[in-house]
């Protein structure tokens, strides 16, 4: 077992912003490897978001960020649970780095869930006929679309997409890192991207949830 020193703790404190004890458990976890530790802090911020999913989030922020000498601005709106979250440093950095993700990116969904049935059957045809092309069977021709799928909502939804910063990590763990760290649900509520020049602005909304799930 390696000796998990004040150093090494304060480092992956740094990287993380995760509290000393959750570090230093995650590096003991990890046998002192500071990346491997980060994997542990991750999965533990998943887990919890997990847990804190169902919550309501009723409070939060709206941010606007420009970009590119004022040719691309964006408006995001993240909901928490708590006025006194909303005010945290974590959490307006957060907010912050989103707006600024999906400045550089320009996603068009929040997430799977809000992707149009018109849009999905779309990419899923393309797909289709790509693997037909091949010659291969009906069965193995769906579970290449299937697996092509994956990336699509890489490609589109903001959740699933690798973060801007920090590629190893999507999104959505970026979220429930801090969710981990702040003990609240936190969520992507809306968004619009303008971009100069551009005929439409890309406009994203979070659809509500269904009545039997809010219920829970």
């Amino acid at each position: 077992m390696a000796e998990i020193t004040a150093t090494m703790v304060k480092e992956l404190r740094e990287k993380s912003g995760a509290p000393m004890m959750d570090c230093k458990k995650a590096l003991t976890e990890a046998n002192g490897n500071l990346e491997e530790a980060m994997v542990v802090l991750r999965k533990r911020g998943i887990a919890t978001a997990a847990k804190k999913a169902s919550r309501a989030t009723s409070e939060g922020v709206v941010t606007s960020y420009i970009h590119a000498g004022g040719k691309i601005g964006v408006l995001l709106e993240v909901n928490c649970e708590s006025d006194f979250v909303a005010r945290t440093a974590e959490f307006q950095e957060l907010v912050h780095d989103i707006a600024m993700h999906i400045a550089a990116v320009d996603p068009r969904y929040v997430r799977k869930e809000d992707v149009t049935a018109a849009d999905l059957e779309k990419e899923k045809d393309i797909y289709r006929a790509q693997a037909a092309a091949t010659g291969k069977p009906a069965p193995v021709i769906e579970k290449i679309v299937e697996g092509k799928m994956g990336k699509f909502y890489e490609e589109v939804c903001l959740l699933e997409q690798p973060f801007i910063k920090e590629q190893s990590v999507s999104i959505s763990q970026l979220i429930a890192a801090v969710i981990g760290k702040l003990g609240e649900n936190i969520s992507v509520r809306r968004f619009a991207r303008f971009k100069v020049g551009e005929p439409t602005e890309t406009i994203a909304i979070t659809k509500p949830a269904p009545a039997d799930e809010k219920a829970e």
